[in-house]
């Protein structure tokens, strides 16, 4: 995959100084022509006019210009306006000291431990030398994002799959430092490298949930057990408080009968011996004849206050 788009080394310049020059020379040659009569002075002032132009430059603030007399360096230039001899130097190339980002990214790279990976990252970087910049590397630009998508590809193969998806941070680190080791001969110094996204296949990215359902499954069911035990724990230390105090133990066989009949169509199936030790029968019982003889009475004695007598 080529490397993503990255700004330009060199670029035209507005430059107002020269146009003023330009013009000017032309006006005056245009001037004396018309004063001489003669048009050798106008021809004149546009030759001078053409030449002068080429002599002021500008540089933006983020800029150096890299000038060169007759092919061999002589000094950067900028910010703001310069001047160079025309005809013997030439800015060869205007360095952006600007930060740059540049993108890059590694397609179906392996893992250490044989896994495709896509991987799309972020590179932040500047030029800090401009003269090494414009003469040590032809285009330092493209040599760099060139250098941060080998690195890439490097540390990939050096690195498993959960290292790169856990570890992204130390991974991060590691590939700034490799692609600075790469660079700083250039005049370029890298700041950060984030990477945005990591693509593994689908099939990987099915197994890799179930094991992490199965493995959440297994702490749930280590939780429980363990709740377990803690639950048995208190119940021991329960059943001795109960076993010296039945009335207490009554009266909370009470209270957990009373809970589960309170709610609305529940069915409680309680031990005979419950039964017995709580003395549930005759009341139960009891409570049955009641309904029974209130059944049976006319309903004029219930009207004219009469009570069954309950045995």
């Amino acid at each position: 995959m080529p490397p993503a788009s990255i700004p330009s080394i060199s670029a035209p310049r507005t430059n107002i100084v020269a146009i003023l020059l330009l013009f000017g020379f032309i006006a005056l040659g245009v001037t004396v022509t018309a004063i001489t009569q003669n048009p050798i002075s106008m021809i004149l002032g546009i030759l001078a006019g053409g030449l002068s132009s080429l002599s002021p430059k500008v540089a933006q603030q983020w800029d150096r210009a890299v000038v060169l007399r007759l092919g061999r360096f002589r000094a950067l230039e900028g910010p703001g306006l310069f001047w160079i001899l025309p005809l013997f130097e030439s800015v060869s190339s205007w360095i952006d000291q600007r930060v740059i980002t540049t993108n890059f990214a590694a397609e179906e790279s392996l893992t250490s431990d044989t896994v495709p990976v896509n991987v799309d990252a972020v590179l932040f970087w500047m030029v800090y030398d401009a003269e090494k910049a414009a003469l040590e590397v032809q285009d330092y630009a493209q040599a760099v994002s060139w250098a941060a998508q080998t690195a890439l590809r490097d540390i990939i193969g050096r690195t498993s799959l959960a290292q790169l998806l856990r570890g992204r941070e130390e991974v991060e680190d590691e590939l700034q430092a490799l692609i600075d080791k790469r660079t700083n001969p250039w005049g370029v110094t890298v700041q950060s490298v984030e990477m945005r996204d990591i693509v593994i296949p689908t099939s990987l990215q099915d197994a890799m949930s179930r094991e992490a359902q199965a493995s959440r499954e297994k702490a749930a069911r280590i939780i429980l057990g363990e709740a377990e035990v803690e639950i048995a724990g208190l119940f021991e230390k329960a059943s001795h408080s109960y076993q010296n105090n039945p009335t207490a133990l009554h009266l909370r066989a009470m209270n957990i009968l009373y809970e589960g009949l309170k709610e609305k169509g529940a069915l409680m199936l309680v031990p005979s011996t419950a039964v017995e030790s709580m003395g549930l029968g005759g009341m139960i019982g009891s409570a049955a004849l009641a309904q029974q003889q209130l059944s049976h009475q006319a309903p004029g004695q219930l009207a004219s206050g009469g009570i069954p007598p309950v045995v």
